[in-house]
């Protein structure tokens, strides 16, 4: 038999098999048979080294139709044999793959993060350093160092955890400052820093109080520090947070690490100061506390008091995103329900 009968008989062979594949895997294993390296074609093809110069052409351009064809044919047999496992899928399938996939639901960042990094972006606009520090504290650093020798009386207002009777959960973040002024070096430069981070104190659990919660302080140390440049301060910090429109107003008050003491108020964000339910009627809401800091604390840390001055002040995320957003619960922030972060995104 000649190869080109050859040739001839396998494609008769081919065709016929082919039609009765019924799966994947044995149109894979047909292919390799008859256009493999090892398959019929190729051994067909062995014998070319006995034809004539004339005769090799002919043969070689009839193997190559013929593998044309039975590769095109393998294509479509295999898009009909995938096609035919899809219908069967689909027929047997009681899920309606034509409907819109579900939405994968997105995390975001709790409101008192997203409130406490909007804080902390003004203030480094305003070229302060963010300064973190412990949440366990020495009596030391949390009440001494802030004007509070032991027995005095304002304490109480700051009654806390103890772990010993020197070491505490701190009940704000002033020791974060006190660590600082100790460490800084007022011949390179003035000090501006803030410290946010959760504090601790006794408290009653209901709307608006809770034993632990989270704070911002800020202190600045230079020389010529004045009242002044506390109340620009926080009327940018309010005017950022709240609104350009919004006015400031200092009272005043008394903390025993600041000398003069006073309370911020902001003009009411809802009736514009003239009165309403949000503010109790006076049109002013308390924000936060600050003042001028006390000599003695300055002395405490080395600095000279008759050269340097500053300010300080200490506010609450959980208050400033209370008032910002209407939230009138502060455990909602506590409870870990992702509602109450999806409102805010």
């Amino acid at each position: 038999m000649s190869l080109q009968e050859k040739i001839t008989a396998l494609r008769t062979t081919a065709l016929n098999q082919l039609e009765k594949i019924t799966d994947e895997k044995a149109l894979n294993d047909f292919r390799v048979s008859v256009l493999g390296k090892k398959g019929q074609l190729t051994e067909i093809l062995k014998g070319m080294k006995d034809l004539s110069n004339d005769e090799r052409p002919k043969i070689g351009a009839l193997a190559n139709d013929f593998r044309d064809e039975i590769t095109g044919l393998l294509e479509i047999k295999k898009t009909e044999l995938v096609a035919a496992v899809i219908a069967e899928k689909l027929a047997n399938e009681t899920l309606d793959v034509t409907l819109p996939g579900k939405k994968v639901a997105k995390g975001n960042r709790h409101i008192l993060t997203q409130t406490t990094e909007e804080i902390e972006d003004i203030f480094l606009g305003m070229g302060y350093q963010i300064v973190d520090g412990y949440e366990v504290e020495t009596d030391f650093y949390n009440f001494e160092r802030m004007n509070l020798p032991k027995d005095h009386p304002a304490r109480d207002m700051q009654d806390t955890f103890y772990i010993t009777p020197e070491i505490l959960l701190r009940t704000h973040t002033s020791p974060v400052q006190a660590r600082t002024m100790d460490a800084h070096d007022f011949t390179k430069g003035p000090l501006k820093m803030i410290s946010p981070g959760r504090v601790y104190r006794r408290d009653t659990d209901d709307a608006t109080h809770s034993h632990q919660f989270h704070q911002i302080e800020g202190l600045v140390i230079d020389e010529n520090i004045a009242m002044s440049d506390l109340k620009g301060t926080l009327d940018t910090l309010v005017k950022k947070m709240f609104g350009a429109e919004r006015k400031i107003r200092l009272r005043p008050s008394y903390f025993p690490f600041t000398e003069p003491s006073v309370e911020a108020d902001i003009s009411c964000f809802k009736c514009g100061g003239t009165g309403c339910n949000v503010c109790k009627w006076t049109g002013w809401i308390e924000i936060l506390g600050s003042g001028m800091v006390h000599p003695n604390v300055l002395e405490m840390s080395g600095i000279d008091s008759t050269k340097y001055s500053g300010f300080a002040f200490g506010l609450g995320q959980e208050r400033i995103a209370m008032l910002r957003y209407g939230i009138n619960d502060i455990r909602g922030f506590y409870l870990g329900d992702a509602r109450l972060s999806e409102q805010f995104g």
